[in-house]
């Protein structure tokens, strides 16, 4: 599966689950504005069935105290509430709706309340209009507690309407706390999935690109220190490709390295084979010279005999010319790394190189595991070149090592006469020297090779110097053991 469809699947998951805890929730505000909306009007119907009661006891009130007292005074309070009672009761009715048991409690309440309408105005017309009625009246539904018995079933219906409106409420106040938690406890379980989904998907993704980009990286490394390896990939997405452009990347490095390596065998062999055919003339020339002056001297003139003279030398720098590039030829063999005191390879080259007359210090030398030839090449051609460049007075040439890591930095300094800064980079040109090629024999190799080596071996050299103050080369040397 693509990276792209599984990041795309994985930000699909957190959508969902984002759509889905907003559906949640708004379903749960639904119930939570529904109850919301049931209490309030709840606590208006609890309201008015109060009011409307106590208007009623009001109007029942009245009416007793006009009876005592026969004072009309009492009777405001009950014709006002002839007209505010039916009002409440049909407000009452609005407020409560679809529900058919407590409409049929009002229903039966609006009827009780009109049967006592009609007994109490009964009485009260019959009072002063016709007292025979009255009186009778009086005997037949007063004495027998008529209005009492509708006052009292009137208060049951009340308190049985509050019940049951109460009891409602208190279920819908449940429900609705209900609602609350159950908006918390959802909104929680779906943002921890969403960011439980976020964490882990980002996670997964994150480690995936790392570990494939870090075989990738390691395969890189690999390839840089010259082992051909491919990274095997068995997945298909975006960085497949990448994978088959490095693999393709290792074969023809492979290869090209190894085609380079064959060319170069026999580019060596070619320059052996040409050297060592050059010197056999260069021998025969050197040796008829030396039979003409030997032989014919007396014969000789005084000119004929300069210029057979400058014939040896340029012999011998051909010679030395030959013998640099056979061993410019030689530095890419390989030979097994060994244990090398460095400190004593310098002194054994020293001996055969620098006149005693030189001061010649060696400090610091450690022991190094790697090619003693290249190394010894290394050292050859930088004390050689000090002792060639070196001032006639107090000649001195110091080498010392300082070590940083596992990575050794030589140091070759002498007090000749410098080299310009101009040209610091030039002199590791092959067949490149900075003095007339009569004024003093040099092949212009011996750096070269010193930085053929030194580039082969992935190590750095640097040349500090100027024009009559000496000059100091430093160069870095891996140690490929633990000594």
């Amino acid at each position: 599966m693509k990276l792209s469809t599984q990041i795309l699947l994985a930000f699909t998951l957190i959508i969902l689950l984002s759509v889905a805890d907003s559906y949640t929730n708004y379903r749960l505000s639904k119930k939570v504005q529904l109850n919301s909306q049931f209490l309030s009007k709840s606590e208006a119907v609890i309201r008015n069935s109060n009011k409307t009661h106590r208007a009623i006891l009001e109007m029942q009130s009245a009416v007793r105290g006009y009876f005592l007292t026969n004072d009309t005074t009492f009777l405001e309070e009950y014709h006002n509430g002839i007209k505010k009672v039916p009002e409440f009761l049909k407000e009452q009715r609005s407020l409560i709706g679809i529900d058919n048991t407590q409409r049929s409690i009002i229903d039966s309440i609006t009827q009780l309340h009109n049967d006592w309408l009609a007994y109490t105005s009964e009485l009260i017309r019959t009072r002063n209009d016709n007292p025979v009625v009255y009186q009778n009246l009086l005997d037949t539904k007063l004495k027998k507690h008529i209005g009492k018995n509708i006052n009292d079933a009137i208060t049951k219906k009340f308190k049985r309407f509050d019940k049951i409106e109460y009891k409602t409420r208190k279920y819908h106040s449940e429900m609705l706390l209900q609602s609350l938690r159950n908006t918390r406890t959802f909104s929680l379980i779906f943002l921890s999935l969403t960011i439980f989904v976020g964490v882990a998907s980002t996670a997964y993704i994150v480690i995936l690109i790392t570990n494939r980009i870090n075989s990738m990286v390691r395969v890189a490394d690999t390839i840089s220190k010259g082992r051909f390896t491919i990274v095997k990939d068995y997945r298909h997405d975006e960085l497949s490709a990448l994978a088959a452009s490095l693999n393709i990347m290792s074969r023809r490095l492979e290869k090209n390295i190894h085609d380079l390596e064959n060319k170069n065998e026999e580019l060596n062999k070619f320059a052996y084979v040409v050297s060592h055919d050059l010197k056999a003339p260069l021998r025969g020339i050197y040796n008829v010279i030396s039979w003409i002056e030997e032989d014919l001297s007396e014969e000789l003139s005084p000119a004929l005999k300069n210029y057979l003279s400058i014939i040896p030398k340029r012999t011998q720098r051909m010679e030395a010319l030959i013998n640099g590039l056979l061993d410019y030829a030689r530095i890419n063999r390989k030979t097994p790394p060994e244990l090398v005191d460095t400190g004593a390879l310098v002194y054994e080259i020293s001996q055969s190189i620098v006149p005693r007359k030189f001061k010649f210090e060696i400090i610091n030398l450690p022991a190094v595991f790697t090619e003693r030839l290249k190394l010894e090449q290394v050292f050859s051609n930088l004390i050689s070149n000090a002792v060639k460049y070196a001032k006639t007075e107090n000649p001195h040439i110091t080498i010392k090592c300082d070590k940083v890591h596992n990575v050794f930095e030589f140091s070759v300094k002498d007090n000749g006469i410098g080299i310009d800064p101009e040209y610091h980079q030039k002199i590791f040109e092959i067949f490149q020297t900075l003095r007339e090629k009569n004024e003093m024999e040099s092949t212009g190799i011996g750096l070269a090779i010193v930085k053929k080596i030194i580039d082969e071996q992935g190590e750095t050299i640097d040349v500090q110097s100027k024009l009559g103050e000496g000059a100091e080369f430093t160069f870095t040397w891996r140690n490929n053991k633990a000594v």
